[in-house]
Parts: structure tokens; sequence; C-alpha cells
């Protein structure tokens, strides 16, 4: 039931994204807030559905509530990303802030945890059917690395987001330098700012979600498949349908150091799954007279 429900709305949300080059203004902004929205519930549902009502929370605690705080003071003070202003175009603002703003880091702070809690060993393995984690706890340094991992594959989507919807006039910089090559009108702090709150989401995920959130299982599969269509489709749409070139660059790129080695094990996975007997030792003798 979890992935049936996960799997139609990541098809319903693709769907919302693949309309979103072929319109224009409200229509675009209208497609946009609903794509958030989309995210949002995507996200949170399967948090609830696969792993329960404390993981949820914690998810709209840290990304949904911190999500929020951090934009309101960015707003208000120019820290940590920089002085910006949003247009009237994303919907009800609450402090300068519009209300999607936060469902945006939910959307996809969910997928990029758990995309680093699969690089990072927290996988079920397929005798044990989701039980008990393959490896046991993490070690100190696979919790470092789940971390940078979590981090960077949210904070370089930005890398996508920014240089998109300021094309669009939904935010402008104040100060937009100094800035990346190619990505004018958008100030470098921007993307420290990012990487700045996203370590600081992803380091309090874990111990406010408990240990249901330390370890992906097939339950999984929808996210993992959200995150590596927003990094192959983010590269198609910027570099062919929205006349982005750098930040088609920029993103894959920066996106590429948690898509790439989650593209390369789910397709190991694959392979794995279809050829059972490579894991079978064979018997001679036994299998002979099968």
């Amino acid at each position: 039931m979890t992935r049936r429900i996960s799997w139609t709305l990541l098809a319903v949300l693709v769907l919302a994204q693949i309309c979103y080059p072929l319109t224009t203004g409200a229509t675009r902004a209208g497609l946009t807030v609903a794509t958030v929205v989309l995210g949002w519930l995507l996200s949170v549902g399967h948090a609830l559905l696969s792993r329960g009502l404390r993981v949820a929370a914690a998810l709209v605690a840290v990304a949904t509530g911190g999500g929020f705080a951090i934009e309101a003071i960015g707003v208000a003070t120019g820290v940590p990303f920089g002085s910006y202003d949003y247009s009237g175009e994303l919907g009800p603002k609450l402090a300068g802030v519009p209300l999607i703003i936060p469902l945006a880091w939910t959307w996809m702070a969910w997928p990029a945890w758990l995309a680093a809690v699969r690089l990072t060993g927290g996988n079920h393995t397929a005798a044990d059917g989701g039980g008990s984690t393959a490896g046991g706890g993490p070690t100190v340094g696979r919790w470092v690395g789940r971390i940078a991992l979590a981090t960077v594959g949210l904070a370089s989507w930005d890398l996508f987001l920014d240089p998109q919807m300021v094309a669009e006039g939904y935010w402008v910089w104040r100060d937009a330098t100094p800035a990346l090559p190619g990505l004018a009108g958008i100030p470098v702090s921007n993307y420290l700012g990012w990487l700045l709150f996203a370590v600081l989401m992803m380091s309090a995920l874990r111990p406010l979600a408990g240990p249901a959130a330390g370890h992906t299982d097939r339950r999984d599969h929808p996210m993992v498949a959200l995150y590596l269509w927003t990094y192959f489709s983010s590269i198609l749409a910027h570099a062919v349908f929205l006349d982005l070139p750098a930040s088609a660059l920029w993103g894959a790129a920066g996106m590429s150091l948690t898509a790439v080695p989650l593209a390369v094990t789910v397709l190991r996975a694959r392979r794995g799954h279809l050829r059972p007997e490579a894991r079978q030792p064979h018997r001679p003798g036994v299998d002979a007279t099968r």
C-alpha cells in the first residue's frame, strides 16, 4: 500500500513537471505551487506510511518548520543566504516568505536523506525482509559520511532550483555578487547558506526521527526514483527546454556527488535481482538432479 500510494503521487508529480516548460505566466506559477505541494505530500506521506508518525513529525519539524524559520530570518536580515525578496507569484506569504518555500525544503530533504542512508550501508538485506539493519549501527565515519552525502544531496539541488526560479522572477537578489560563473543574479552566499542549513537539518533529522530513519528497504524505491528523476530531468530541462545551460552544468556536477553513486547502486542491485543464481553457490550433484 505504501509503495502504491507513493508511486501514484510520484507519477502525478512527474506529469506536472513535464507540463512546466509547456506553460507560461500565471499558469506556470500555479503549476509551480501545485508541484511543490505534491512533492511535500509525497515525501511526508511516504515517511508517515513507511515509518510512522514520529518520523513524519520529525521531517515536518526539521524541514518544514526549520525551513520556514531560516527563510524568515534570511528575508529579514540577509543571513545566511544574502539579501533577497520574494515576488507575489508563489501564493500567500508569512513574514515575507511564501508558504510553499519550506514545503520545497521538505520535498527534497527526505529523498536526499534516504539516498545517503542507502549509500552508507543503511539498507536491509533481502534475507531479513526489512527486519534488521545490515552491518549493524553506523560507525562514526559512516555517520559523518551519511550527513555529508545528505547535505550535498539536498543543497546541490539549489544549483538547479535558484537559477530557474530567479529566471521566472519568483525572487530577486539585492546584491548578487560574487556569483558563480554563468549564474549571474545569484550570490555565492546563497549556496553556502543552503549548505549550512542543510547540514544542520540532516544532523537533527536522525536523532528526532529515531532508528526507523536509519535504514532503507524496498518501500523506499519511490523516493530513490524521485531523487534520480529530479537529477536527470533537471539536467534535461535546463539544458534543452529552459535555456539555462550554465545551471544544467553546475547542477549536474553538484548533485552528481549523491545521484551518480545512487544510480550505480540501483543498477547493481537490479542486476543482482535479475540474476539470483549469481548469488547462489553451485552444488555439484545436487543442482544436476533438479
